[in-house]
């Protein structure tokens, strides 16, 4: 029986869990408002405070840290890697310090791993961080040679879900073709070809389909007309894109119980813009479908937006030909960092190396 110490540091939250092999047998989220965040100038000012928060977790729990097998945190904007379970090192320490791709509070669960691991003496590890790349050379192409098309996407929860896919099938991760779309507050789209996932649209920088607050792509000529109409600025430009885009520009909100109530009320404007979202979703999972050839073994939705009958019941009707639809409402990042840990110490999957 292994012992795992979960991390699970967030935008507004810290998530932290104790797993007895596959089982979780203590989980709790710390809630943090904007104001309870403001005087931490960047994220890595905010060690201490989240590292106080694991500590007292682990009191109130009385579990002993010297018991445990392994410690893990989610993954946060390191270089681009390959997928599996990679761990925790002073080169990789270094890059999510310095937010080598970017500032996110995902940055400090390899951090606070380590720090926890250190104390005992075991390892300390990341499971599919958001910058697992496996594209296709073909869809790093751009159109455009300055610019290449990157891979940033909810890796951690599409894997999981189309290795917990495999098994209903009766086959392994490597040995399917799956399309899977996680649909959140983003929305991610990617073609997994036996165990790679070989195209993504960019789920942090807006490509892709609209999402509750992010733009998707846009039209490119009017886009860059409006960064030089003197309207806006670069920052009003990248918020507009990330953040307040989707259904936040057009509807004032990103809760989407909230613009199904309105539906359901007779909001046709929200009806309109819901099933634009929806829409392009379904686009992007065609596209997707064609990357592999049309040879799909199924389609999977997860995300929170899949615990919705209306979402899920309107992607169903676009893209049911091209394959059997399976729906894993929510996500469930904790059991997956656990799962990919386990499957390490286990011996059925290498320690990958992060360099």
């Amino acid at each position: 029986m292994h012992l795992i110490l979960v991390i699970n540091p967030g935008s507004t939250s810290t998530k932290v869990a104790i797993f007895e092999d596959e089982d979780g047998v203590a989980l709790k989220t710390y809630r943090h408002s904007s104001d309870e965040l403001k005087e931490y100038v960047r994220v890595i000012d905010q060690i201490d405070f989240r590292l106080n928060l694991v500590r007292s977790f682990l009191e109130e729990h009385s579990f002993c840290l010297a018991g445990f097998s392994a410690v893990v945190g989610v993954g946060g904007l390191i270089k681009p890697v390959s997928g599996g379970t990679y761990l925790v090192n002073e080169k990789m320490l270094d890059d999510l310090k310095v937010g080598l791709q970017g500032e996110h509070p995902s940055n400090l669960g390899g951090i606070l791993g380590h720090i926890f691991a250190s104390e005992v003496g075991i390892p300390a590890y990341i499971v599919d961080p958001v910058v697992v790349d496996e594209l296709d050379e073909l869809a790093r192409i751009s159109g455009f040679p300055e610019i290449q098309r990157r891979s940033i996407f909810h890796a951690l929860n599409q894997k999981a879900t189309g290795r917990r896919a495999a098994h209903l099938l009766g086959k392994e991760y490597k040995e399917v073709n799956l399309v899977i779309a996680h649909l959140g507050g983003g929305i991610s789209v990617g073609a997994h070809c036996q165990g790679k996932v070989i195209d993504v649209n960019n789920a942090l920088d807006g490509d892709g389909p609209f999402t509750p607050e992010r733009s998707g792509g846009l039209p490119v000529g009017d886009l860059v007309r409006l960064c030089f109409s003197g309207q806006y600025d670069k920052s009003d430009v990248l918020k507009k894109i990330t953040g307040q885009g989707g259904l936040v520009a057009y509807l004032q909100t990103n809760n989407a119980q909230e613009v199904e109530s309105r539906i359901n009320k007779g909001d046709s404007t929200a009806q309109l813009i819901y099933d634009g979202m929806i829409y392009q979703v379904a686009k992007e999972i065609g596209c997707m479908a064609t990357v592999l050839k049309g040879k799909v073994d199924a389609v999977i939705l997860t995300g929170g937006l899949s615990r919705s009958k209306y979402v899920v019941d309107n992607i169903k009707d676009r893209v049911s030909y091209i394959s059997n639809v399976i729906v894993y409402s929510g996500e469930d990042e904790m059991k997956a960092l656990a799962e990919g840990v386990l499957r390490v110490l286990r011996g059925e999957e290498e320690t990958k190396k992060y360099v």
